[in-house]
């Protein structure tokens, strides 16, 4: 296994149960044995926190925060993650209604493409700190691919279960990394229940569940992200997709520790989860004003998101009241639409999570919940050639000719002259929003 010591030996902090308080030494535990809440790492009182201008210095990864994340010392794994571009979307803030829209892209995130290689990146740190041998997930997917990628460099066994129905291309992009892949028959949920019960049996290192503490606050590094990359600032709104809610939840808590050590001044960003239509139970809740979740069966193209019983749902209802904004679903129909429009609007081609958010987006738009006025950056979390399944059925067929000038003509002829023109306005936008 590797070692953990190199300088100043990395070392996690203890933890403390959200809802009771209770103080648990550092450990592979994510459960209160008092009250059964969520535990949470604390982080010593006595911080440094850095400047605006040290972090900038600092390489281009997610431990240039390393001040609010769980450890003390310096982490040895796993040190390129994080730092995904902020791209301006002038073009689908025009089609979506919107002032302004950044898109947070995580669908370039190394090594796997995805924002898990942010939270796998805190959870394989934390598991040879804790003397862990072996390290899994549950998964939909895109926590697949980031746990075996992540694990195979640091050369370290993974034990990996999905749902036995899962994309090619995720089932695919995690095989090649040569982890202990397991298929199981069922949902998500099934899955998340058998691998509590080998986290306990074998003393595995299950990232997102008896790791859970320390991993999801990889996902904070997207706040702290999107503040830096506009100036030290927040937008007025972000749009979150939401399968167990852990994202939104930390992307809330992020902003809220940036601005309690003074790095963003002005108002916390609204919050906004989008879902499924055929999966939300974190919707229903916001929509309902409920204070519990209500499991469903999921049923849709969207498996990243597709969790019945989300383990964060509660908490990221809270957060989205909490910061005044609002949920919204979208049937799997608008999903495959809203992928393709980002596609065409922005060339970011995102999995069926982005459809998701650009979906819920345009109906946060019609029920008035964001407009004119709101500068949005929509989170998108996964790379689109992971669920090519989703889209290759809506696209039209492409020509096949032969190598002759005349029959490129002869398409040429067929095209659509007001296509033309739009596709020239949509590039004259575009270009006037880069150099605006």
């Amino acid at each position: 296994m590797p070692s953990a010591s190199s300088g100043h030996q990395l070392v996690p902090h203890p933890l403390v149960c959200a809802n009771c308080g209770t103080r648990q030494p550092a450990g592979p535990t994510a459960i209160c044995p008092e009250c059964v809440g969520p535990l949470e790492p604390l982080y010593p009182t006595d911080r440094i926190f850095p400047t605006r201008e040290q972090i900038s210095t600092r390489p281009q990864s997610l431990w240039r925060y390393r001040e609010w994340l769980p450890f003390t010392g310096e982490p040895t794994l796993s040190l390129d993650s994080g730092c995904t571009p902020l791209v301006d979307a002038p073009a689908l803030a025009t089609r979506l209604g919107l002032g302004r829209v950044w898109l947070k892209n995580d669908a370039v995130s190394h090594p796997s493409l995805s924002f898990k290689d942010r939270v796998v990146a805190a959870a394989i740190n934390a598991a040879v700190a804790l003397g862990l041998d072996t390290v899994g997930c549950a998964s939909t997917g895109n926590l697949a691919n980031a746990v075996a990628a992540q694990a195979a460099r640091a050369g370290l066994p993974a034990w990996i279960f999905i749902p036995h129905d899962l994309e090619v291309g995720k089932v695919v992009g995690t095989a090649i990394y040569g982890p202990h892949l397991v298929r199981v028959r069922g949902t998500y949920d099934d899955v998340n229940r058998l691998c509590a019960q080998l986290a306990d049996r074998y003393g595995w290192g299950i990232v997102n569940l008896n790791l859970r503490s320390y991993y999801g606050e990889g996902s904070k590094t997207v706040a702290f992200e999107i503040a830096e990359q506009l100036g030290w600032r927040a937008p007025s709104a972000v749009v979150v997709p939401m399968a167990g809610g852990s994202l939104l939840t930390k992307i809330h808590k992020g902003f809220k520790e940036f601005r309690e050590a003074g790095l963003v001044t002005g108002d916390a960003p609204r919050l906004f989860g989008a879902q499924a239509a055929g999966c939300a139970p974190i919707v229903n809740l916001v929509e309902q004003g409920g204070e519990q979740i209500e499991p469903v069966r999921p049923d849709t193209i969207a498996r990243s998101i597709a969790i019945g019983s989300p383990a964060d749902g509660l908490f990221a209802a809270r957060a989205i009241r909490e910061s005044g904004g609002w949920a919204a679903a979208a049937t799997d129909a608008e999903i495959v639409a809203a992928i393709r429009l980002l596609a065409e609007t922005s060339g970011i081609f995102a999995e069926t999570a982005g459809g998701a958010t650009v979906a819920a987006t345009q109906a946060l738009v019609k029920q008035g919940k964001l407009g004119a006025e709101d500068e949005v950056v929509l989170c998108i979390t996964g790379n689109g050639l992971k669920t090519i399944e989703a889209v290759q059925g809506s696209l039209a067929e492409s020509p096949v000719i032969n190598a002759r000038v005349k029959e490129v003509a002869a398409l040429v002829g067929k095209v659509d002259p007001t296509k033309l023109a739009t596709t020239r306005i949509l590039d004259t936008q575009t270009l006037a929003g880069q150099s605006a």
